[in-house]
C-alpha cells in the first residue's frame, strides 16, 4: 500500500527469521563479543542483545572501557544450564526449562535483574505447590527475597496448616511449647493479667525437641527479655538478649486445635520455627460475663515489647506511579516497571500492614499524578507504554470500586503535576508531545460542569515536577526544563490567578514526590541530573525558606510520597538500579525514615 505518497510495507516473517538467525550465530559462535564463564563453562552471546534483557550485564557493559573487545563476565554461583535457558530467552523470547531446573533459573533471573523471568517462575512454582512442598518453597522464597513470591506461599501456608502440620518438612521444623497467660477485660474496661504475674521469662522444662518456658510480665523499665534454648536452632546461645532485630518476626499462621491450644508457624529472628501455644485460664473470680480474648493470638501472646519488622511491600514493583492518601489509607496506582505500565492500583491499611488491590484503572498508566477530590480519586494523562502521552483521565468511586471515565484534556499530557485545591483539579506543566521540553500550560477540571478550562501559565516550562496544595496555594516544585533539573519553585494564588516564584529548593530535582506535614511542605528524593537521590527537604511557609532534613534509607526516583494520619510514607521508585516496591515511612520527632513498623512481641 502506498498511503500518502509513501511506500509501506510489512514483512512477518522478517523478525523471527532474524530471531532465529540470530540465535543460531549464538551458538555457532559467530560474531559474539562476549563470553560468559559460568562454574567453569563458557558461553558466547552477543553483547547487545544481552545488554537488552539484563539489566545487570548492561551496566558492567556500559562501564566496560574499550568497547570493541570481547567482554568476560564470570559467575561462580549459577547453573550453566539455567544460564543457557536465559540466553534461549534473550533470544527467542521462549523460556523453556524442565521443571527441575526452575528454581535455578529463578535465581539466575534474580542475579541478572530479569525481573519479568523472576516473575514467571514464582508463578510456576506456586502453580506447582502443594502441602508437601510449601515449605521448602517458603525456604526458597525467603532466601530470594521475593516479597510477593513469599507472601503467596505464606497465604497457601495459612490455609492449610492443619494439613502441613502432618507432612516430613513440618515435623523437621525446630519448634518450641508456650504457655501464656489469658487476658481479659475487666468490668472497668480493663485488660487485665489473669494471674498478675511479674518478673523474667522462667524456664521450667525442656527436652531434645522442645523449649518450654513461661512469658511473664517483665518490668516496664526493663527494655529487653531473656530466653533459653536448648538443641533447636532457631535461638542463639542460653540467656541469649534478643533486642528489636532486623530481621523477620512474623506469624505465618495459626490454628486453634483445642479450647486453648493453638498451632503456630512463625518467623522467628528470620528463622522458620512451629509453636505449640498453650494459654492458662483465668482465674475464677475473673467476670463470667466478660468475653475472653481467646481469638486473637497478638493479645494471647502477652504484647509487653514493641519490636520492629519490615513494613509489608506492595505486590508489585512501581516506578512513574500516582499516590494519594484516601479513608486513612495509602493508594498507589500504575506506574512501570521494566516491562509493561500497570493498570493495577493498590492500597495499604497502616494499621494492617497489609496491602490489598482495589479495581485496576481502566488504561494502562505512568508518569501521571493523582489526587482525591470531593472523595474521590482522580488521575488524569500519563503515558501507556505505547504511544507518547495519554490525554485521557477517570475516577474512581470507593463506594462502588469501578473506574469511569472523565472528559479528556484538550492536549495530551505526560509528566504532568495534579492536585486538588477548592473543589477542582488542576493539572500543571508536563512534557511536549515528544517529550523534549516541559510545559508552562495549566488547567483546571470543575466536577460539577465536568469541563477544563486554562488558567494562568506557568512562569518556567516544567515537566516531572511535584505538586501539592498548602494554605489555599498551589505549589509547583522542581522538575525539568528540557531535561535540566530545576530547584525553583512556583506558588499559584487562585484568587488573582497568578504564579509567583518563591525561595529555591537547595537541591535541583526532577521526579520528586512531595508530600504535607505540620503545616509544611517535605520534598524527597527525585532524579538530579546524574543519578536518584535519598535527600528531603523540608518548605517552611512562613519564613519562604527550604531546610535539608534526614535522608530517605533508598534513593527513590519516581516513587510516590504521600501523608497518611500523621505520618509521611515514600513508596516505589527506582533506585538507579532496581524498580522498587519497598515501603518507608518519615518520624518527624527523630527527623529519620525507616522501612520498619513496630509491631508488639510476645
Amino acid at each position: 500500500m502506498i498511503p500518502n505518497g509513501y511506500l509501506m510495507f510489512e514483512d512477518e516473517n522478517f523478525i523471527e527469521s532474524s530471531v532465529a538467525k540470530l540465535n543460531a550465530l549464538r551458538k555457532s559462535g559467530q560474531f559474539c563479543d562476549v563470553r560468559l564463564q559460568v562454574c567453569g563453562h563458557e558461553m558466547l552471546a552477543h553483547r547487545a542483545v544481552l545488554a537488552c534483557c539484563s539489566p545487570y550485564l548492561f551496566e558492567i557493559f556500559n562501564n566496560d572501557s574499550d568497547p570493541h573487545r570481547v567482554s568476560h563476565v564470570k559467575f561462580d554461583d549459577l547453573n550453566p544450564e539455567a544460564v543457557e535457558v536465559l540466553l534461549n530467552y534473550a533470544y527467542t523470547a521462549q523460556l523453556k526449562a524442565d521443571k527441575e531446573l526452575v528454581k535455578d533459573v529463578y535465581s539466575a533471573a534474580k542475579k541478572l535483574k530479569m525481573d519479568r523471568v523472576k516473575q514467571v517462575c514464582g508463578d510456576y512454582l506456586l502453580s506447582r505447590m502443594d502441602i508437601t512442598s510449601c515449605i521448602s518453597y517458603r525456604n526458597f522464597a525467603s532466601c530470594m527475597g521475593d516479597s510477593r513470591l513469599l507472601n503467596k506461599v505464606d497465604a497457601y501456608i495459612q490455609e492449610h496448616l492443619l494439613q502441613i502440620s502432618e507432612e516430613e518438612e513440618f515435623l523437621k521444623l525446630p519448634r518450641l511449647k508456650l504457655e501464656v497467660q489469658t487476658l481479659y477485660y475487666s468490668a472497668d474496661h480493663k485488660l487485665l493479667d489473669g494471674n498478675l504475674l511479674a518478673g523474667q521469662a522462667e524456664v521450667f522444662g525442656s527436652d531434645d525437641d522442645h523449649i518450654q518456658f513461661v512469658q511473664k510480665k517483665p518490668p516496664r523499665e526493663n527494655g529487653h527479655k531473656q530466653i533459653s534454648s536448648s538443641s533447636i536452632g532457631c535461638l542463639s546461645s542460653p540467656n541469649a538478649t534478643i533486642q528489636s532485630p532486623k530481621h523477620e518476626w512474623k506469624i505465618v499462621a495459626s490454628e486453634k486445635t483445642s479450647n486453648n491450644t493453638y498451632l503456630c508457624l512463625a518467623v522467628l529472628d528470620g528463622i522458620f520455627c512451629v509453636i505449640f501455644l498453650h494459654g492458662r485460664n483465668s482465674p475464677q473470680s475473673s467476670p463470667t460475663s466478660t468475653p475472653k480474648l481467646i481469638k486473637s493470638l497478638s493479645f494471647e501472646m502477652q504484647p509487653d515489647e514493641l519490636i520492629e519488622k519490615p513494613m509489608s511491600p506492595m505486590q508489585y514493583a512501581r516506578s512513574g506511579l500516582g499516590t494519594a492518601e484516601m479513608n486513612g489509607k495509602l493508594i498507589a496506582a500504575g506506574g512501570y516497571n521494566r516491562e509493561e505500565c500497570l493498570r493495577t492500583v493498590e492500597c495499604y491499611d497502616p494499621h494492617t500492614d497489609h496491602w490489598s488491590f482495589l479495581a485496576p484503572m481502566r488504561t494502562p498508566r505512568a508518569r501521571f499524578q493523582m489526587a482525591v477530590l470531593m472523595g474521590q480519586l482522580y488521575v488524569v494523562g500519563g503515558s501507556n507504554g505505547h504511544s507518547d502521552d495519554l490525554r485521557c483521565g477517570e475516577m474512581y468511586d470507593p463506594n462502588i470500586d469501578d473506574w469511569t471515565p472523565i472528559p479528556e484534556l484538550r492536549t495530551n499530557r505526560c509528566n504532568a503535576g495534579v492536585c486538588a485545591l477548592n473543589g477542582k483539579l488542576y493539572i500543571v506543566g508536563g512534557s511536549d508531545p515528544y517529550g523534549q521540553k516541559g510545559l508552562k500550560n495549566c488547567d483546571v477540571f470543575d466536577p460539577i460542569t465536568k469541563s477544563w478550562t486554562s488558567c494562568a501559565p506557568l512562569n518556567i516550562r516544567r515537566h516531572q515536577s511535584a505538586v501539592c496544595e498548602l494554605g489555599g496555594y498551589l505549589y509547583i516544585i522542581g522538575g525539568a526544563e528540557s531535561w535540566n533539573c530545576l530547584n525553583t519553585v512556583e506558588r499559584y494564588n487562585p484568587e488573582n490567578n497568578t504564579w509567583t516564584l518563591i525561595a529555591s529548593m537547595n537541591v535541583a530535582r526532577r521526579g520528586a514526590g512531595v508530600a504535607v506535614l505540620g503545616g509544611k511542605l517535605f520534598v524527597g528524593g527525585g532524579f538530579d541530573g546524574s543519578h536518584a537521590i535519598s535527600c528531603v527537604e523540608m518548605y517552611d511557609p512562613t519564613r519562604n525558606e527550604w531546610k535539608m532534613m534526614g535522608n530517605m534509607t533508598s534513593p527513590r526516583s519516581n516513587a510516590g510520597i504521600a501523608t497518611v494520619g500523621n505520618t509521611i510514607y515514600a513508596v516505589g521508585g527506582f533506585d538507579g538500579n532496581e524498580f522498587l516496591n519497598t515501603v518507608e515511612v518519615y518520624n518527624l520527632e527523630s527527623n529519620e525514615w525507616s522501612p520498619y513498623t513496630k509491631i508488639f512481641q510476645f
